[in-house]
């Protein structure tokens, strides 16, 4: 049965009785004020669900996010949209409860120090040790890709170190947001100047530039990326095979102690030994020595 606000009115009054909400002051017809006790009802169902950790410092940031949605489905409170929102069976306003609130500033060549570590060190080391044992299958992931610069960013990279030898090489890519906002972005490939500012020029052939200025990746790299939502936290590793490169910058900052600790066992399963796992700067590992070895700023090796 498709849902209507008439609906969803009826289960509320069926289902929501006997639970007393504090709910959302309206100080003026234009903004919806959130409560307290609502910010720590969207806290522990966004933390069970995703593993992303939100304080009461993030209040005024959750208010303003928000206010579009509860307008355009005729919400007067935040408590009737929670329970909206944990209603909603199939998941989909909990989605986009989550690219309402997810933060997808990147940009192409971001902490640049990574891809020299990678050019110049990582991927001749890897590909000499896969040629020593006749494979060709290099396997990296993307997690957390947002809106896919950094992930394009790598494709570019392996296609510039194999040259005329990059067809030899298995050496897809994959990149995994939580984001169905993010990801259509990424997909789509069309980038403003200030997000490719910092690319090397030589990287610019693999854009054309569009009739409204902006920049449109070229098929050669997006290709080579398959796009894909995937939960950190929630979902099943399915992983057939282990990747020899992840990267995953910039997540982790959102994940509370205990998130962080299960994402980086996952992560050390996930990898082969002796793989790399790059991390944004304001991240680290030192309690998981036990699992990986420090090798530079954010940069880490299996054991």
């Amino acid at each position: 049965m498709k849902m209507n606000q008439n609906n969803i009115t009826e289960i509320y009054n069926s289902n929501f009785n006997n639970v007393n909400f504090q709910t959302s002051k309206i100080l003026n017809t234009d903004f919806i004020f959130i409560t307290d006790l609502e910010l720590s009802m969207f806290s522990n169902l966004i933390y069970n669900k995703t593993g992303i950790k939100l304080d009461n410092k993030k209040k005024e940031f959750f208010n303003g996010r928000l206010q579009k949605r509860l307008k355009d489905l005729n919400f007067k409170n935040f408590s009737d949209y929670y329970k909206y929102v944990i209603l909603d069976l199939s998941g989909q306003e909990l989605s986009n409860l989550v690219d309402l609130i997810a933060t997808n500033h990147t940009y192409f060549n971001r902490e640049k120090d990574h891809f020299e570590f990678l050019i110049n060190i990582v991927l001749p080391e890897i590909t000499e040790f896969l040629k020593n044992n006749n494979l060709n299958d290099l396997r990296i992931w993307c997690a957390g890709c947002s809106t896919g610069e950094e992930a394009y960013t790598l494709a570019m990279i392996l296609l510039e170190f194999f040259g005329d030898k990059y067809f030899y090489w298995k050496a897809g890519l994959l990149a995994t947001d939580i984001s169905e906002k993010a990801l259509k972005i990424a997909k789509h490939g069309v980038y403003s100047d200030e997000q490719l500012e910092k690319l090397p020029l030589n990287y610019r052939k693999y854009f054309s530039k569009l009739s409204d200025g902006k920049w449109l990746i070229s098929e050669k790299v997006r290709v080579e990326v398959e796009f894909r939502r995937f939960n950190l936290i929630n979902d099943n590793f399915p992983f057939k095979k282990p990747f020899h490169i992840i990267f995953c910058r910039n997540v982790m900052i959102y994940f509370d102690f205990n998130s962080r600790k299960k994402l980086i066992k996952e992560f050390r399963n996930t990898l082969i030994q002796g793989g790399y796992l790059f991390v944004g700067h304001s991240e680290s590992l030192f309690n998981e020595q036990d699992l990986f070895k420090y090798i530079k700023p954010a940069v880490y090796r299996s054991n």
